[in-house]
This record gives structure tokens, C-alpha cells and sequence, in this order.
């Protein structure tokens, strides 16, 4: 296959094992800063999936949340495919102190009594959230934590 400009587009999906946090991509930016974007895979690709109102709230809360713990966190996004997230931050790779703050992150979302800013007034379809689901992903994700950096599995 050709080389895509896309770096996920280039990654042979059939080889990973998920849930992996990973790093993705490395800018080096022209006044010497640094971006780091990380793939933060929850579900085995084209075997599982999360349900779209659960990426919603985990994305509403991860968002919200980590910058609690840090302030180099950029952005958070879900994936289309819903088998996770990308999650960069204005830093230098750091996979084990990423892995402590998603990690961090995630504890927040499970003590959550709600999604921030779940209305219709600081999001776009805010009645579409589940924090039920939010906290089973990211409560079934903590429990691999100990794999989290184990990313290949086998070769097609």
C-alpha cells in the first residue's frame, strides 16, 4: 500500500492490540515547540466499538478533567471509528507520565455524579451523553492499565 499522509492510515490495524495508549505523531514546531499526539485505543479495531454517547461524554469529561492534572493538554478527540482517542499534548513524548494521566483522568470520570457542559447551551446535541457509559469504557479500560503499553500483537 502506499504511504498516506495520515499516520493512523499507515498503521496496520490487524496487528495492534487493544486498549493501547501509544504515541502517533511528533511536531516539532518552528519556534521549538513540541506536539505530541497520542492514540489512546480503548477498542480492538474492527472488532468492537464504543457507543457514540459514550465517546461524547468521555470526550466532554477527559476534556474537562485532565487539565486539572496538566496544563499541556491541547485537545482530546474521538476517533471515528469509535475504538478511541487521540489525545495531544504540547510536550515531548512521555508514554509512561501520559499513561498517569489518562490514567488520573479516568478515576475523575468514575467519581463523576455528571458530564460537564452535558446542555444545550455549551454543547451541540447536549442530550446526547450517557455517563453510565462513559464510566464502563473508561472503568473496563483502567483494568488493563498494567497492558496499556503493549501495543503489537501479531502480524497478518
Amino acid at each position: 500500500m502506499p504511504r498516506m499522509n495520515v499516520e493512523s492510515f499507515n498503521l496496520d490495524h490487524r496487528t495492534v492490540s487493544a486498549p493501547f495508549v501509544r504515541v502517533a505523531d511528533v511536531k516539532h514546531l518552528p519556534h521549538g515547540d513540541v506536539l505530541t499526539k497520542y492514540d489512546v485505543r480503548f477498542c480492538q479495531p474492527n472488532v468492537a466499538h464504543l457507543e457514540m454517547d459514550a465517546v461524547h461524554s468521555i470526550e466532554h469529561s477527559f476534556a474537562e478533567f485532565a487539565r486539572n492534572h496538566s496544563d499541556v493538554v491541547v485537545d482530546f478527540s474521538p476517533m471515528g471509528c469509535q475504538t478511541g482517542f487521540y489525545l495531544i499534548l504540547a510536550a515531548q513524548p512521555d508514554v509512561p507520565g501520559t499513561i498517569e494521566l489518562i490514567a488520573q483522568t479516568f478515576a475523575d470520570i468514575l467519581n463523576a455524579s455528571e458530564v460537564p457542559a452535558a446542555n444545550e447551551v455549551q454543547c451541540g446535541w447536549g442530550a446526547h451523553h450517557s455517563l453510565l457509559g462513559a464510566q464502563e469504557a473508561v472503568r473496563a479500560m483502567l483494568t488493563s492499565k498494567p497492558e496499556w503499553a503493549h501495543v503489537q500483537e501479531v502480524t497478518p
